[in-house]
């Protein structure tokens, strides 16, 4: 599919939005998630049997079709540098989860990193987050935020440049 056939970015943000409560359904302390974002007229047209359970096929919606069998890796952005896409799929979207700890929680860390990642995971202030990164081959991203928190569908921080490392090298898996 080429950029010029791109869904609008409603239909992306529309996505993001069902594939993380998807997530969201299944609870906390998920490995990583991928899914390729394919327009639902060409899904109802290539798999009829899926048509009662898909969007009607004209308004430009994507579909999130989950790929199984995403390897264990702690190296997230190396997998992505390996992975491509059919033309059919017009974007694709990555849920992971991360700690987050206050910037000064990473001074003095050990050199050793499964040391120093234990040390983050025991700090009193982390906060772990899921995020949804999005985004369709023409360039647009949406990046979702959702803290264990405030584990709430309507807590979900929204915007493009929440995890802008993420979204750029999940965009990368797109280019021809």
């Amino acid at each position: 599919m080429s950029a010029s056939h791109d869904p609008p970015a409603s239909a992306l943000l529309t996505a993001a939005v069902d594939t993380e409560r998807h997530v969201a359904r299944a609870g906390w302390d998920q490995p990583p998630r991928l899914f390729a974002l394919v327009p639902t007229a060409l899904l109802r047209e290539r798999e009829p049997s899926l048509a009662g359970r898909l969007a009607e096929a004209d308004d430009g919606s994507l579909t999130a079709v989950e790929q199984d069998g995403l390897p264990a890796t702690s190296d997230l952005e190396s997998l992505l540098g390996r992975v491509a896409w059919p033309e059919d799929v017009a974007g694709v979207a990555l849920a992971v989860e991360r700690i987050v700890v206050p910037p000064d929680a990473e001074r003095d860390l050990p050199a050793d990193p499964r040391e120093a990642t234990d040390r983050l995971a025991g700090h009193p202030d982390r906060k772990d987050v899921r995020l949804l990164a999005a985004c369709l081959r023409g360039g647009e991203q949406v990046c979702l935020l959702r803290q264990r928190d405030h584990d709430d569908d309507d807590a979900v921080a929204v915007g493009r440049d929440i995890a802008p490392g993420l979204t750029h090298a999940l965009a990368q898996t797109l280019v021809d």
